[in-house]
């Protein structure tokens, strides 16, 4: 579960650095150039890290190594006007990243340098529009994010229980910061609609379930009991304070963050009415401009509106066509559709993480720091049943940056019920995807020598496209898994990948037509008929959940046509012959050579944008 670096959170770090001598920082020789850069970045990381206990928590296993004192850090509390400050804290760190010398840095500090300034500046732009973000949000918000990051929330000393105990007491002082700047919203004309608003209401009341407070079955309560008889077993707590903390822990969801959702509630209750039905953004004053930048920070893209949208169209052009002729070929490929058959064999999330690990060998590079990938440990979870309606149908949670060995993936029973849909879940979000790459990065970069901030730079384009990447290409591994015993399993899965695309490419071009041209759910209603989909309960909910969370769609399908246009371009630059390259290109594709070195520079140089990824390859 990564996160965009949250502007305020550069503004707290600017703060320090305020304060700094700029003889300090800056009145440096060129010979000195790598240090002083490398003396602000490692600063500029720590602040970084302790702007907010919880994901300072996730982020970091060993405190003592950054000389750092976790029961001191406190959450970040949005007060009245933080939003508005965001522009001139971004412009002081632009100015700050300018002075260094870049042609005097070493290349790898050029490089995140370079990645630093291109970050600040593609923040700058959506900080021009501070009340177009919502917090909130049904999909992706706080609401729903929180107690799935303190059900996760390592205990692993009686030090970490204390502070959990005392993130749990800061709750309250956090939500009412999230009213102040819904009110901000509100009196901007930017407020969410109401049927947006009744959403995040009956979260509130799902997930802070007052019956299950009072019987003591909440996943809270749950969690944090077998989180503290591990703590006993290791002899690190007697029963007694166990019994203890569980009742101290008991109170604080009953007393403090119960009434604070509750409260969290009533405050947007009474904002109801003051926002527009719900739309996309380009109904709002300066909607498209911010829809742009938003575009560009979360896909990591560079191209205008009309080059991506061109890009979408092509690809759903050719797989309509693909799909269309393979239905034609194959009748009997609309039945299986609806009956879902099952041809892979039965085997735990364990056994398929195992095959994927084992299977990617052949086309992906083995993970580097002489790391025995064997020892690599991901634990499997399935989301709290009253988590379900308000979770995505899977997610991985990153692993601190100095234990990257215990990894965990979340799986949500409601959207992989059929085994195709688990078998690729786990692959977007195991092998090849999110904790593979995130576990090579982690390692290449501690072999490398690599500062972490690299860590707090989230480039969601690159991490979701590289896991749709993985994701699309599992289709294959299940091909070559199933079809020794079923063979028509291979034009059904091929079939299944392609109806995949199909849809994620179309929800990302209503996602344009929403936000960026106006479209209304009676045009989307027409688009979605002309593809088969009628149903009004449908559309309507596909419309609301992309006016909610806009970009969501772009960042997963985008990023990956991103990175297939990066393969393109490598086969090109990389063999030297445009024409070779693209009379061969299936069989460039199909070279697991070609695939090993493709791979390894996405991950060696990755998380990135992609324009400075493409401008790598020509280099």
């Amino acid at each position: 579960m990564k996160r965009i670096l949250s502007i305020r959170q550069w503004a707290a770090t600017l703060a320090i650095f305020a304060g700094l001598s700029t003889a300090t920082l800056f009145g440096y020789v060129y010979t000195h150039a790598d240090e002083q850069f490398e003396s602000f970045v490692e600063e500029f990381f720590l602040q970084e890290l302790q702007a907010n206990p919880i994901h300072f928590h996730y982020s970091v296993d060993d405190a003592s190594a950054y000389h750092i004192d976790e029961s001191q850090l406190t959450m970040s509390v949005y007060h009245a006007g933080d939003a508005t400050n965001d522009v001139y804290a971004l412009s002081l760190l632009s100015e700050q990243l300018e002075k260094f010398s870049r042609r005097h840095l070493s290349e790898q500090n050029r490089y995140l340098c370079n990645l630093l300034i291109s970050y600040t500046d593609t923040l700058s732009h959506t900080a021009a529009y501070p009340y177009f973000a919502d917090p909130l949000s049904p999909a992706s918000g706080a609401v729903s994010e929180l107690p799935i990051l303190l059900a996760e929330y390592r205990l692993d000393t009686v030090e970490d229980v204390e502070q959990y105990l005392s993130i749990l007491a800061q709750i309250p002082d956090y939500l009412e910061g999230l009213t102040v700047y819904e009110q901000e919203k509100a009196d901007a004309g930017l407020f969410m609609s109401d049927s947006t608003a009744d959403k995040v209401i009956r979260q509130c009341t799902a997930l802070m379930d007052t019956k299950q407070l009072a019987e003591h079955t909440h996943f809270l309560e749950v969690t944090f009991a077998n989180r503290l008889e591990a703590l006993v077993n290791d002899g690190l707590l007697t029963e007694e304070d166990s019994l203890s903390y569980q009742s101290v822990n008991e109170r604080l969801l009953s007393t403090v963050v119960a009434p604070a959702y509750d409260r969290l509630a009533d405050e947007l209750t009474l904002l109801k009415g003051s926002g527009k039905e719900i739309c996309g953004l380009a109904h709002y004053a300066g909607g498209r401009e911010y829809y742009q930048a938003l575009l560009r920070l979360q896909t990591g893209s560079n191209r205008e509106i009309a080059e991506i949208k061109q890009l979408l169209y092509d690809d759903l052009s050719a797989n309509y066509t693909a799909l269309y002729k393979l239905l034609h070929s194959d009748t009997s490929l609309q039945e299986k559709f609806v009956s879902e058959p099952a041809f892979l064999p039965e085997m735990s999330p364990k056994e398929i993480l195992d095959y994927l690990e084992k299977s990617i060998e052949r086309n992906y590079p083995l993970i580097p720091a002489d790391r025995d990938t064997s020892s690599i440990d991901c634990t499997v979870k399935y989301v709290d049943d009253s988590l379900e309606p308000y979770s995505a149908p899977a997610f991985y949670m990153t692993p601190p940056i100095d234990n990257i060995l215990n990894n965990t993936i979340y799986i949500n029973a409601m959207d992989t019920s059929d085994d195709l849909s688990l078998f690729t879940t786990l692959a977007h979000e195991g092998y090849p995807g999110h904790l593979y790459q995130t576990v090579y990065c982690q390692s290449y970069w501690a072999q490398s020598g690599v500062t972490p901030l690299r860590n707090v730079l989230y480039y969601g384009g690159y991490v979701e496209g590289w896991a749709m990447y993985a994701e699309l290409s599992s289709y294959d591994y299940a091909i070559s898994l199933a079809s020794s015993d079923y063979p028509e399993a291979a034009s059904y899965y091929l079939a299944c990948r392609l109806d995949r695309q199909i849809q994620l490419c179309l929800y990302s071009l209503l996602d344009i037509s929403i936000h960026y041209d106006g479209a209304t759910p009676e045009d989307v209603q027409e688009i979605l008929a002309s593809f088969g989909s009628t149903n009004a309960d449908t559309v309507a909910a596909i419309y609301a959940y992309i006016a909610e969370e806009p970009c969501n769609y772009l960042k997963y399908y985008l990023g990956y046509l991103e990175i297939t246009e990066l393969k393109k371009k490598a086969a090109e630059v990389w063999y030297n012959d445009n024409q070779t390259a693209a009379a061969c290109i299936s069989d460039i594709y199909n070279d697991p050579d070609f695939l090993l070195y493709f791979h390894s520079f996405l991950l060696e140089n990755g998380p990135a944008d992609f324009r400075t990824l493409s401008d790598l390859l020509s280099s």
